[in-house]
């Protein structure tokens, strides 16, 4: 397999007991990035890989159930594992946060401001970016090694779609914050029906649904989402893992 996806927490807002908000690590060409790091990611994510061995982070956006565990790894990094440059991308208001705790991020990082459109190049692995539709400047993810593409959502609302970049993808980590009935009350996150139609538009070949809130029916937000996508989809669940 070319690219392997580890769910470190897919919890939104806020993780439930035992759990996690957002994380993901992804591997392939050689190279491991984690996207995102909500509370509880740094824990789990020491039971997939050595963080000596991380070569990159990614930060989607600036709320805190995506981006906060980043100050945890700051400590290993700098006073216990003595990283330095370690590069990170994140969008100009992430920084800001990440500055208003740690203070000067390097010498541990180098930090790389993020904005829609841009490409970067990490390892073997390149990855585009996609401003979603949402309450503060967020940018989906498209990872690739050059022959599959795994595709992150972040948060957003209706008023984006994957097939913004333009190019296939064989697996998409979509949020499905809502069900369906609460659409017209949370316009800048998507239902299990939402995701499941846009990805289906997209032409998304794989479907994980993420970013559910703790306690939600993840029964019935897979059954809204396979049945607007045409086809089953799968619901994240902390340390499961998707190849491609």
């Amino acid at each position: 397999m070319a690219i392997r996806v580890t769910v470190l927490g897919c919890a939104g807002g806020f993780p439930g007991a035992g759990d996690a908000c957002s994380g993901y690590l992804v591997e392939g060409g050689g190279t491991r990035i984690v996207l995102d790091l909500g509370p509880g990611v740094m824990a789990n994510l020491q039971h997939h890989v050595d963080l000596a061995d991380l070569d990159a982070v990614v930060l989607s956006h600036c709320h805190p159930d995506h981006w906060v565990d980043f100050t945890v790894l700051n400590t290993a990094f700098t006073y216990n594992l003595g990283r330095t440059e370690v590069p990170v991308y994140g969008t100009a208001e992430t920084r800001e946060r990440a500055e208003a705790v740690l203070g000067d991020l390097a010498p541990t990082w180098s930090w790389t401001d993020i904005a829609d459109l841009d490409v970067i190049a990490i390892g073997g692995l390149e990855v585009s970016f996609s401003v979603t539709d949402h309450y503060v400047y967020t940018l989906a993810a498209r990872v690739t090694d050059g022959d599959v593409a795994v595709g992150y959502s972040s948060d957003t609302g209706p008023d984006w779609s994957f097939a913004a970049f333009g190019a296939p993808i064989d697996l998409a980590l979509c949020e499905t914050t809502m069900r369906t009935d609460e659409e017209p009350d949370a316009v800048l996150h998507l239902s299990g029906r939402q995701a499941g139609a846009m990805c289906r538009a997209a032409g998304v070949g794989r479907l994980v649904i993420t970013h559910l809130p703790p306690g939600a029916d993840a029964a019935g937000h897979e059954a809204e989402a396979a049945e607007a996508f045409g086809h089953p989809v799968e619901v994240a669940r902390t340390h499961a893992v998707f190849e491609i």
